[in-house]
């Protein structure tokens, strides 16, 4: 008598569906009204290339919701500078004002976010799909990652001021520093390290979590 194999995978939560939905009305949102529609469209790219692989590996390699969560407000930040253009985010004159700022620094947060975020991302996918432990180790490759993340980002930036000269202003948004570079970059690097510092003990939680449930799935397939 043949048995019929079950598909035991794991199925996508409810939450990521719900992060998706309220990142999709989200990014409509952003794109009404934006202040230069060019300019949205190279600020909000990541996410018409990041959520359909995520979508693609949800059910194959679902993350940990700490790595959703984070995915789903790096996509905001972006959509909210896309929409105004970085340099013109009312959240970056609040701070400029506040504390006595030479310019608006929301586009700092962006990068910081660019360290931030891929740093839990990065760290899950070492620790899921290689043989690295946690330790010094993998704390430095992955900080070495996004900060390589970061400057391969600074090369699309450059490329794109190439190409298209001043009118590539408003997504660069430099706003005359000559060190914006590096201070994207050193950004992005204190970001990583910092989410490192922070969340790793939360990450190695959920990690166990989801392996736990994942080998369980592994052991309820019918093998016959």
């Amino acid at each position: 008598m043949t048995e019929i194999a079950i598909d035991r995978r794991p199925t996508i939560g409810r939450e990521p569906i719900f992060l998706l939905t309220v990142g999709v009305i989200c990014l409509v949102i952003s794109a009404i009204g934006a202040t230069e529609p060019g300019t949205w469209i190279l600020e909000v790219f990541p996410i018409f290339l990041g959520v359909p692989v995520l979508i693609a590996t949800a059910r194959r390699f679902p993350l940990t919701p700490l790595a959703y969560r984070l995915i789903f407000l790096h996509a905001l930040i972006l959509m909210v500078g896309g929409h105004y253009t970085y340099a013109k985010v009312p959240l970056g004159y609040w701070m400029r004002d506040a504390l006595h700022l030479a310019r608006n620094n929301y586009d700092r947060i962006g990068h910081f976010a660019q360290g931030f975020v891929p740093a839990v991302i990065v760290r899950e996918i070492l620790l899921r799909r290689t043989a690295l432990t946690r330790g010094k180790w993998l704390f430095f490759l992955v900080t070495c990652v996004c900060l390589a993340i970061s400057a391969c980002y600074e090369f699309i930036e450059w490329g794109t001021a190439v190409v298209g000269g001043s009118s590539a202003d408003a997504f660069l948004g430099t706003q005359g520093d000559m060190w914006d570079t590096q201070w994207d970059m050193f950004t992005a690097l204190c970001g990583a390290i910092i989410s490192q510092l922070l969340l790793s003990r939360v990450h190695d939680r959920q990690l166990a979590s989801l392996l736990a449930r994942d080998s369980q799935a592994d052991g309820d397939r019918p093998t016959g």
